[in-house]
């Protein structure tokens, strides 16, 4: 990785890293999807593939954040059920990383997203009923996967760990395809932020050897990382804040528009 390129950043496109890292921490406390906007953005600042390395440990930051906030609202049986997929979606898209281009990268993610945003759109459509009686009670139990003992429940969390370990792999952009399987799982607002807490620690601490041998993190990175991770405390403690103040509805509303925009972004960078 061309490291050097870090040390002549402009004001300017600090400034922009340093939105990106506070919108990450809010996006891990508040909505998740949020921070494909902060992917856009370390992308657009710096090399494309460098960006992936270095949004990582920014990444884990928030993630860390997340899990002391959110740990006693984790539903570990999905956990469970989606790493085996996950794990194998992350060496799928190790080998994916090796040869193929930024361009190729982004317009695989791009179309995953708004695939698995149409697909959720659609899904809470026909569960309108479901989703009008979930709205009018706010409450914040952890839930339950609708389904996840079937056969089509163990389908789909197969088929959404695999797209989630491949996009969080070869761009960091695996919070869309989780938030919206947790959606059409039908979790509540603290049970969709516990789960999907312990979730990204756990498969972004994993990513960070596939990572280190793609060269895409090393010491000089890791030293940016060290700023940066500064940002995503106040973001963190902005979205716990806003959390409290969104109710049910609008939540969702939030985290499948996220996932729209990070998708139209890749698309169209």
């Amino acid at each position: 990785m061309d490291t050097m390129t870090l040390w002549h950043l402009t004001g300017w496109q600090f400034a922009a890293l340093a939105f990106a890292a506070l919108l990450v921490g809010f996006s891990k406390t508040a909505v998740s999807g949020a921070n494909t906007v902060s992917l856009a953005i370390f992308a657009a600042v710096l090399p494309a593939r460098a960006s992936t390395g270095i949004l990582l440990p920014v990444l884990i930051a928030g993630d860390v954040l997340a899990v002391l906030t959110y740990r006693r609202h984790a539903h570990w049986p999905t956990l469970w059920r989606l790493f085996p997929a996950v794990a194998v979606g992350v060496v799928v898209g190790t080998l994916f990383l090796v040869w193929a281009d930024d361009a190729i990268v982004r317009t695989s993610i791009g179309v995953i997203l708004l695939f698995m945003a149409g697909v959720t759109v659609w899904r809470r459509r026909r569960d309108a009923a479901n989703a009008a009686a979930t709205d009018s009670d706010d409450s914040d139990a952890a839930g339950r996967p609708d389904g996840s003992a079937s056969r089509a429940g163990r389908v789909k969390a197969r088929s959404y760990g695999v797209l989630g370990g491949f996009t969080t792999m070869v761009a960091n952009a695996g919070g869309p395809v989780m938030s919206m399987y947790l959606l059409s799982a039908g979790f509540r607002k603290l049970g969709f932020l516990g789960t999907s807490a312990f979730f990204f620690l756990i498969v972004n601490v994993s990513k960070l050897p596939f990572s280190a041998g793609l060269g895409l993190i090393d010491g000089r990175s890791l030293l940016l990382d060290a700023v940066l991770v500064v940002f995503v405390v106040p973001g963190a403690l902005l979205g716990k804040w806003a959390v409290t103040r969104i109710n049910q509805r609008l939540f969702e509303r939030l985290v499948i528009a996220a996932t729209i925009v990070g998708g139209l972004q890749l698309l169209l960078a």
